[in-house]
């Protein structure tokens, strides 16, 4: 009987102890333009892509999570795409965090991106076992609207395009 009260003291303790350890929400203004859903079109490894991403904050306003699709209205030919990214920013590192996972399963998502800040973009980088990886998201206030320009770096030491994405806006959050 001691030892049950004991270990449902220490659960106490501990549940209020995580609690009160736990961060203010992210508040990040350039980010949060990301919130909403998008109509995304561009190339995507030489092949015209249609996609929808829809991004919400999440898990204490830690993240912005990101889910990109395949257009419902996209060409039957296109290849189905399916993501899931999570952006957060590690004040101690002072630095963006993006989290890929999609379709081409969990070996790519091993690699997190790093990313910073300069003026109107975030460039991220991932260094993949293959290779780096650059993602620029740049926002253009003027049209609220985003690209992201996704380049890799071939095993001659060449950068080359890997996806040239542009989002309009559907909604707002």
């Amino acid at each position: 009987m001691k030892i049950a009260r004991w270990l449902l003291l220490f659960a106490i303790c501990a549940g209020a102890a995580a609690r009160a350890q736990a961060p203010p929400q992210w508040k990040d203004a350039f980010v949060d333009r990301l919130a909403g859903t998008w109509k995304v079109e561009g190339m995507l490894v030489g092949q015209q892509a249609h996609h929808t991403v829809t991004a919400e904050w999440l898990l204490n306003h830690q993240f912005l999570r990101m889910e990109e699709k395949t257009s419902a209205d996209a060409p039957k030919d296109e290849s189905p795409y399916d993501a899931i990214w999570f952006l957060g920013y590690d004040e101690v590192s002072e630095r963006y965090v993006l989290h890929l996972m999609d379709v081409f399963g969990a070996r790519y998502s091993e690699t997190l991106g790093y990313g910073t800040r300069n003026g109107n973009e975030i460039r991220f980088v991932f260094e993949y076992p293959g290779g780096p990886f650059h993602n620029t998201m740049r926002y253009d206030p003027g049209k609220d609207s985003w690209e992201w320009l996704l380049e890799q770096k071939d095993k001659n030491g060449k950068w080359g395009p890997f996806a040239d994405l542009h989002f309009a806006r559907l909604s707002k959050p």
